[in-house]
């Protein structure tokens, strides 16, 4: 019996977001998936998991209790723990079950594994990206441990094990390990040859001296630093415990207090005679590094065109659902612009990530695809996350007041919506990244450029922008002009990306984007009749 309108009446409310696969209801995604020829199977169920309502209060939950650094225990004696919820725990476990930190490596995954290992990726981050900063950090590590062998031997069973655990103890204790890295120190930043940690060799092992100002994730078991050893700027892989089992002299000063990113810790960090070994040659610690970096460039990318389509699917959700002048908010105008313009940009970035990492994959094998991945790295990385605050803000705004609130997940990702594009190289680095991987392979940039303008033609001529960033690589100015060359090579390749993807859209895509009168704002394009198909494969009605 009812009490009153009160318990009765919806209050035109949208419902609750949850129980879904986000992986069928994201047709770009599952048609990659099909393209490269990956188990549908599998990530269907990825796509559930990430997207039960469980798994999305965890989100929440982890974010609203962040980690606590405890330096001291209650006698007096150092520990230098981070403290984290168990819901952050539980997305630790959930993740490395997937095998999001191990898949590229561990032959699980025949077809394409890094770009299947990407998709998973893309489902996580759309549940809570703090979580993930350990997890591609430990999938990008085994490029550094590469260059040396016997190091990755003794560490290859324990990162590419599928169990998370949480316990304090040596790595080789443990059934499983995360691993992290420490690069930039206070004084230089991006520049990491200014660093001022110093390496004193013992033997077989180094003693490091000095700091860092940013140190995610200080948890881990391990961290690859970059230290000034005997013969300049060296890679080394330092343990939380030396190999006698005691703790190791890392000292956690603060936690950072971030904007976003509150479930993850990011530590400053002093180093006190800490045990460690070197990676790769003496003096090339930035070469050793630089393969970690181009994984975790393309984990920003895909983690942010994730984030992207979380927010999307969310602002879908609600105008479906919500009425306002007795229509629903997906009926009017305006707002069918709107979103159908955030569908469109997220349908072009969708093709254009998973075509990025489709050629890591065909990397070892074929030239041109090195080549594509060398110069599209970091041109992915700035365009895609440089463009996630912008659509997360839109996809906020279209939950009007509600969007705005604490009480839902849109203003914990609008703040999360811009690390990326800092993580990893901020949007000059990638910009001057571009014009450097240019400088040193010229041929195969202008081979992979002509590529790209060939199969972009299909739908629209681009050869006058692309005439225009062959001026600027050869100009003496390029250097000032430098995010004007990654937008438009990446604006480029999204558009080819489109047209190898047999996408109806791509015509549309190259029209509002590289056409003569593009828009600044979403829902200013003209997107004609396809406004409906571009919403419904956004998110399936």
């Amino acid at each position: 019996m009812s009490t009153g309108f009160l318990e009765d009446a919806s209050f035109n409310q949208s419902p609750p977001f949850g129980d879904l696969d986000l992986f069928s209801a994201d047709r770009p995604l599952a048609d990659a998936a099909a393209r490269y020829g990956l188990d549908l199977k599998a990530l269907a169920r990825c796509g559930k998991d990430y997207g039960s309502a469980e798994t999305l209060d965890l989100g929440r939950v982890a974010n609203e209790n962040p980690p606590k650094l405890r330096t001291m225990d209650g006698k007096g004696n150092r520990i230098d723990f981070v403290e984290f919820h168990p819901a952050y725990h539980a997305l630790m476990a959930k993740s490395i079950g997937w095998g999001i930190h191990s898949a590229a490596h561990d032959g699980s995954e025949p077809a394409g594994p890094l770009t299947s290992r990407a998709m998973r990726l893309y489902l996580a981050t759309q549940a809570e990206s703090g979580h993930l900063c350990p997890i591609t950090m430990t999938h990008a590590c085994i490029g550094a441990l590469k260059a040396e062998p016997n190091v990755l031997a003794r560490w290859q069973a324990k990162i590419l094990s599928r169990e998370y655990d949480r316990r304090p103890l040596p790595w080789w204790e443990k059934t499983g390990v995360t691993l992290g890295m420490g690069m930039t120190e206070r004084q230089g930043g991006t520049d990491v040859r200014a660093n001022i940690t110093q390496a004193a060799p013992q033997g077989d092992h180094v003693a490091l001296s000095g700091h860092k100002w940013f140190m995610s994730a200080p948890m881990c078991d391990a961290f690859l630093v970059l230290a000034q050893g005997p013969g300049g700027l060296t890679c080394y892989l330092m343990p939380r415990y030396r190999p006698d089992g005691s703790q190791n002299a890392i000292r956690f000063q603060r936690l950072k207090d971030k904007l976003g990113n509150k479930s993850n810790a990011s530590s400053e960090v002093e180093f006190h005679g800490a045990w460690a070994e070197r990676i790769g040659p003496e003096g090339a610690g930035v070469r050793t590094i630089i393969e970690m970096v181009n994984l975790t460039r393309l984990d920003c990318a895909v983690a942010s065109a994730g984030q992207m389509r979380i927010g999307l699917s969310q602002a879908l959700s609600h105008i479906r659902n919500r009425s306002v002048f007795q229509r629903r908010l997906v009926d009017q105008p305006a707002m069918r612009a709107v979103a159908a313009d955030m569908a469109l940009e997220l349908e072009a970035q969708v093709a254009l990530v998973f075509r990025l990492a489709h050629a890591v994959d065909a990397s070892a094998t074929d030239p041109r695809e090195a080549a594509y991945a060398r110069l599209l790295t970091p041109a992915v990385k700035f365009l895609v996350c440089k463009s996630a605050p912008a659509m997360v803000y839109e996809a906020l705004e279209c939950l009007g007041g509600n969007g705005y609130t604490e009480d839902l997940p849109m203003a914990r990702l609008y703040r999360e919506a811009p690390l990326n594009a800092i993580w990893e190289g901020s949007g000059n680095v990638m910009a001057l990244d571009v014009l450097r991987a240019a400088g040193r392979h010229p041929e195969a940039t202008l081979d992979t450029l002509s590529r790209l303008v060939r199969t972009a033609a299909q739908a629209v001529n681009v050869g006058p922008l692309a005439q225009s960033l062959e001026r600027t690589l050869k100009s003496p100015d390029a250097q000032r002009r430098a995010r004007f060359l990654c937008e438009g090579l990446a604006r480029i390749a999204a558009l080819a990306a489109l047209v190898e993807a047999n996408s109806p859209f791509a015509t549309l895509y190259g029209d509002t984007r590289l056409g003569g009168l593009p828009s600044s704002q979403f829902g200013a394009a003209e997107l004609g009749s396809h406004e409906t198909a571009l919403m419904d494969r956004a998110l399936a009605a």
